[in-house]
């Protein structure tokens, strides 16, 4: 299984791509700026994108990837692509981005029989069997309702990588963290730790919190560090270095592969 960093940051900026995550070519994992740097072969092979939540720094490129799309997929006779998230979440997009206003509706284009994009909700706890993968919906505690992301391998025994979405203090993940095998571990971690009054009102992480998420999870790990604020990351990544963990912590890059068995 090969995750493909297609961008990690908390916003934009020069070299800045926000939240996205290719697996294994025909799987997404949110859709941020990051997905606007594939070719238009590679935009055209992916058939699920699996959303965090409805803010726009993760969901921004999945209308634009439909209309890039269109034309390459409906020659090949091929299906929908298939949105997958919360009840919650899939609503705002209808709401709010596919309502014609802000960008068509490309659940119903180019025709209501044969459209471009399909919603499929889902719930925390659900499974959900593509492309060779497993695909399990986490929870997260958010602004907005929101979950993260384990990708389990098909094959039995290999560990699965885990992206915790957007989130603040959230004990319901560590639990189930405990119940299978890790290889990698994205967690954000979005403000400096003189931000932790602003990081607690908009439910993200600073270094003292993760350290705090961390302790929960007693198994050795490697953790990724995602979704800091541009300017902010050697600040970020200093304050939790000088943290005792018995994890191995890394700052997660865009165009990063993660390879795992």
């Amino acid at each position: 299984m090969q995750i493909r960093v297609l961008g990690c940051s908390g916003s934009i900026a020069a070299g800045s791509r926000t939240t996205s995550f290719l697996v294994d070519d025909q799987v997404l994992i949110d859709a941020g700026t990051g997905v606007g740097d594939l070719t238009l072969d590679e935009l055209a092979r992916i058939e699920h994108i699996f959303v965090t939540h409805s803010h726009l720094d993760h969901v921004l490129a999945i209308g634009l990837l439909a209309d890039s799309v269109t034309r390459r997929r409906a020659a090949r006779g091929a299906g929908p692509v298939t949105v997958h998230a919360l009840a919650p979440t899939l609503e705002a997009l209808r709401r709010h981005i596919f309502n014609g206003a802000i960008w068509p509706d490309f659940t119903r284009l180019p025709s209501p029989e044969h459209p471009v994009l399909a919603l499929q909700a889902l719930a925390v706890g659900e499974v959900v069997h593509v492309e060779g993968v497993h695909v399990e919906a986490l929870p997260a505690s958010h602004t907005v309702p929101a979950c993260g992301y384990a990708v389990h391998p098909a094959t039995a025994g290999g560990g699965a990588w885990v992206f915790t979405g957007d989130t603040g203090p959230n004990p319901a993940l560590w639990a189930r963290l405990r119940q299978f095998k890790v290889a990698a571990l994205v967690i954000e971690t979005a403000f400096r730790d003189d931000e932790h009054a602003l990081a607690s009102i908009s439910q993200h992480l600073c270094p003292r919190a993760l350290q705090a998420e961390l302790a929960q999870f007693a198994a050795p790990a490697d953790v990724y560090i995602t979704h800091i604020k541009p300017g902010e990351v050697d600040t970020v990544m200093a304050e939790i270095a000088a943290q005792a963990s018995l994890h191995r912590i890394h700052r997660l890059t865009t165009g990063q592969v993660l390879a795992l068995d």
